[in-house]
């Protein structure tokens, strides 16, 4: 398998063996074929398996800390790497490599999160804070609080981001008065929201293009 993956890559190698290679560290003197084919067969792909909650993950038959441990390591991986592509770059010429960062970082969370990107006056992306964790539907968000961190990094633009754990986009009335509730009190310190993205595991939804904002 790691002869495969040396010369054809990720591509060369369907989830559940990728898997085996990544369980190899955690379990390297044991066959890791009938766990990774467990952990596919419970969550559904290699990235379900990376994402899915701890306590869950402990639940099947052979998955121990150890490999509950390697898993979140390739999870922070992947989500830094996704990062990296973004912070400190252009956002509104970076798009696809922030709309990868933000799916990485939030669509297959199980509980709401309302994410803000703080932009420069050139739209560099400068910072980026989880404002709130909530619910499975809802995540409280603060207009002030939002603006305030704003101010304090010197931002000039933001762009939202929050997800839908139901798996579906769409955005909610709720979201749209939200949103309209923020826009109002950056404007009112000319501070420009850019876009507010929802992020669900069916993909994605941006309010600029749904003429939202």
């Amino acid at each position: 398998m790691r002869a495969r993956f040396v010369k054809g890559g990720a591509d060369a190698l369907p989830d559940y063996e990728m898997l085996e290679l990544v369980l190899f560290a955690a379990v390297p003197r044991r066959d890791t074929k009938p766990l990774a084919k467990a952990l596919i067969a419970r969550f559904g792909s290699f990235a379900e398996v990376v994402a899915a909650k701890r306590e869950r993950l402990l639940e099947i038959p052979g998955c121990g800390e150890a490999v509950v441990s390697q898993l979140k390591i390739v999870e922070a991986a992947a989500q830094r790497l996704a990062k990296g592509k973004v912070i400190g770059r252009p956002a509104l010429s970076s798009w696809t490599a922030l709309l990868d960062y933000c799916m990485a970082a939030m669509a297959r969370s199980q509980t709401e999160e309302f994410r803000v990107l703080f932009l420069d006056r050139k739209n560099v992306l400068v910072a980026d804070e989880v404002q709130s964790k909530g619910t499975v539907d809802h995540a409280p968000v603060y207009p002030r609080e939002i603006v305030k961190r704003a101010l304090e990094h010197g931002a000039s633009a933001l762009i939202l981001v929050h997800n839908h754990p139901s798996g579906d986009p769409t955005p909610s009335r709720q979201d749209i008065d939200m949103t309209r509730e923020i826009a109002a009190a950056a404007k009112a310190l000319k501070i420009t929201v850019h876009d507010h993205l929802v992020i669900g595991r069916g993909g994605h939804a941006s309010f600029k293009s749904l003429g939202l904002l």
